[in-house]
């Protein structure tokens, strides 16, 4: 934001507010808002009931109200249909197939994805005086001190009954590691402070703190709480764990952390990635049978009231009025939780578009993308225009008056005009990527997919969105020069490092090219955060 323009802003704000709100408006003079980014975990397009009043049926007011009071984008993107590349490419505005995870997710004890000196949306915002927390699942990996020989201890080998009770080995590799900081989190990659259960559905089953395990694991996770869209994978254990405590314990620590920086000197930058409602489908007592549809369902209603809590929070704080909210979701719903049960019910969690998580398709990586900005976002907006969660760090520069290093950011494109009210395009083209790799790339409103479609007997697949937003028509067959165009300049987007204008820079690794004549499987979906 230019001085100018943030002085005025700040101005307006100050003469408008009551005494309490005052406080916090003082960022406001330096261009400085607080930033609230809230990230659910596999909630599709056609989830929330502002995106799909005709064939949704799951009530969502909370994130409804947070769209009537700012912007509702309609064409707001992750950069995969699955969780952890997604993650990847918000917190550092660079598409994940530059790294080493051009296919799948980080694995259970996985080692960290994000290098240790690449900027990040928080080292960004810390940079520039906020106070900075990550709540919630990161899943992007950690340096966990395991030694090698001691690995099989973690995880159920093939064959072993794991519902018996752990060895004294166990126990013993358990005490040494989790009795100790755990590198390479959050707290590294430009967080003040983090707390969350890293992959919900995977061990550790504990909450972390900072660097540290909240306690000790004693026990395996009991059979049951790995059943029914809960757990996915045995392992460690704290005794009494519950499932159901950690989405609300979520909600209360950004309410906590809210409470505390509201009135401070400082702005705060918080991260929220929500667990939910990805598995466990652990719906709490209140909620369960509340949407009169199924498990997931009444689960998308408690993550809405989560998501509420945390508003009001803002809102009697005195905060509200100078903080950015941003609320999407990492990829689509996963159809394993429930996909054909809801349409047969009514309800379509992608919408109109085609496909569900791990997709290339839209319905894997088209997401609910809202914006709230108290006198900057005009109130029950609509933006039609292409936009990727990567574009978070450009954004985030041009409200600070910076520029962004080389070396950062190298596929984000600022939004900021976008949130002011212009109505013109701030990319042209974006990369969105299947959980197995498969590229889909955008030029406008044209689609090319570069996989065969059997039917068309066509080795890529072209659609034009602007006609066919459900990708029902393959045109490739139609478009020989269109297709050549499309694939030479996604391997210019390839070979450049980046999608931005600057210098060029290098990929992490050498980036596959499709379509490949085998290409790698991804981690199976049931198991796929």
């Amino acid at each position: 934001m230019k001085p100018i323009m943030a002085v005025a802003f700040a101005a307006a704000l100050w003469l408008g507010l009551p005494a309490a709100s005052r406080a916090s408006s003082k960022a406001a003079s330096a261009g400085r808002p607080n930033i609230l980014v809230i990230l659910a975990d596999d909630l599709g397009y056609g989830d929330v009931q502002c995106y799909n009043p005709q064939r949704g049926k799951i009530p969502t007011p909370n994130i409804d109200r947070l769209a009537s009071e700012g912007m509702r984008f309609t064409d707001g993107h992750s950069s995969s249909g699955v969780c952890s590349p997604s993650r990847y490419a918000l917190l550092t505005g660079r598409y994940h197939w530059r790294t080493r995870l051009q296919q799948g997710i980080v694995g259970v004890f996985g080692e960290p994805m994000i290098a240790p000196d690449r900027m990040t949306i928080a080292s960004l915002a810390k940079q520039h005086g906020y106070r900075t927390a990550c709540v919630g699942k990161w899943h992007l990996g950690w340096d966990w001190p395991i030694p090698k020989d001691k690995r099989p201890l973690f995880q159920i080998a093939k064959g072993q009954d794991d519902e018996a009770a752990p060895t004294a080995a166990h126990l013993a590799a358990w005490r040494e590691v989790f009795g100790q900081p755990i590198p390479g989190g959050p707290t590294t990659r430009g967080f003040d402070e983090y707390f969350g259960t890293d992959v919900p559905n995977w061990p550790p089953y504990c909450f972390i703190e900072n660097d540290r395990t909240v306690g000790i694991p004693t026990q395996f996770l009991p059979g049951p709480l790995r059943r029914n869209n809960l757990a996915s994978l045995p392992g460690p254990a704290l005794k009494e764990w519950k499932l159901e405590a950690i989405l609300p314990a979520l909600g209360q620590r950004v309410v906590q952390f809210i409470e505390r920086h509201a009135q401070g000197s400082e702005p705060f930058f918080v991260y929220m990635p929500l667990t939910a409602p990805h598995e466990p489908l652990a719906v709490n007592e209140p909620w369960k049978g509340k949407s009169g549809l199924i498990t997931y369902a009444d689960f998308v209603m408690e993550t809405d009231a989560v998501v509420g809590r945390v508003l009001a929070a803002l809102q009697q704080s005195g905060a509200a009025d100078n903080t950015l909210v941003i609320f999407t979701s990492d990829n689509g719903k996963a159809p394993y939780t429930g996909a054909a049960a809801l349409e047969k019910l009514g309800h379509y969690s992608s919408g109109p578009l085609r496909g569900y998580k791990t997709s290339v398709y839209e319905g894997g990586h088209r997401e609910p993308f809202i914006v709230r900005w108290p006198g900057v976002v005009k109130p029950g907006s609509v933006c039609h225009q292409l936009v990727q969660q990567a574009d978070l760090m450009a954004t985030f520069a041009d409200i600070f008056g910076v520029r962004l290093p080389a070396n950062a950011g190298e596929d984000s494109f600022s939004i900021l005009s976008l949130l002011r009210g212009e109505d013109r395009p701030v990319r042209e083209h974006a990369v969105n990527c299947a959980a197995v790799g498969v590229p889909g790339l955008r030029q406008g409103s044209w689609k090319l997919i570069l996989a065969a479609d059997p039917d068309a007997k066509t080795d890529v697949q072209l659609y034009n969105l602007a006609d066919d937003i459900g990708e029902t028509k393959n045109l490739a067959a139609g478009q020989p020069e269109r297709v050549a165009q499309m694939k030479a300049f996604l391997e210019k987007l390839i070979v450049a490092g980046r999608s931005t204008p600057g210098a060029p820079q290098n990929n992490d690794v050498e980036v596959w090219r499709y379509p490949r004549k085998n290409p790698p499987r991804a981690r199976p979906a049931r198991n796929s955060p």
